[in-house]
């Protein structure tokens, strides 16, 4: 690993460390708070589709937990189909999965850190053939959420892949936009 990379590594460590360590500090002021689990769950994530010469589907669920009012972290799983039917063999899918955190710093602004190993098929260029391998990935950003009833919501995220490798990566830019909905 690069030392530009092991950098970026220790500065995710050290910031995921800083909010734990704030959290843990604002959950003691609502230590008499008795919301239950499940009231503290929230659900959703990114369902995708696209039909014509270019097939690609993609399913992508989330589950998280508020662990204060400020501070969720979670879990989700990411599944993508593609068939570009202009080449033969233009059939694949990736999947994978990831943890978050999410820190809201204003009511529907929030920060976002995740690390996220999907695995797909990779072509490489020395042997000229494609292979199927994990690619990891560490986002920092932050995004907008635009509330829609009680709990129901939309996220617009933005995020920067700070372990981004042109050659390694099933994205082709370090920056990644997502919309997802929240239930």
């Amino acid at each position: 690993m690069s030392l530009l990379k092991s950098k970026y590594l220790l500065l995710f460590f050290l910031a995921f460390a800083l909010f734990q360590s704030s959290t843990f500090a604002q959950r003691e002021i609502y230590e008499g708070d008795s919301i239950q689990l499940k009231d503290r769950l929230y659900y959703g994530g990114n369902f995708g589709m696209q039909f014509g010469t270019v097939t690609l589907i993609d399913f992508s669920p989330l589950v998280g937990v508020m662990i204060t009012p400020k501070f969720s972290s979670g879990v989700g799983i990411t599944y993508q189909y593609f068939n570009d039917r202009r080449y033969i063999g233009g059939e694949t899918s990736s999947y994978g999965g990831r943890l978050f955190s999410r820190y809201n710093i204003f009511p529907n602004i929030f920060l976002h850190a995740e690390y996220e190993s999907i695995n797909f098929d990779n072509y490489n260029r020395f042997s000229e053939r494609f292979e199927r391998i994990w690619s990891n990935a560490i986002f920092l950003g932050g995004g907008y959420f635009a509330p829609f009833g009680p709990r129901g919501g939309a996220n617009f995220t933005f995020l920067y892949n700070v372990l981004h490798d042109n050659l390694r990566s099933p994205y082709g830019e370090p920056y990644v936009i997502r919309v997802g909905f929240v239930l």
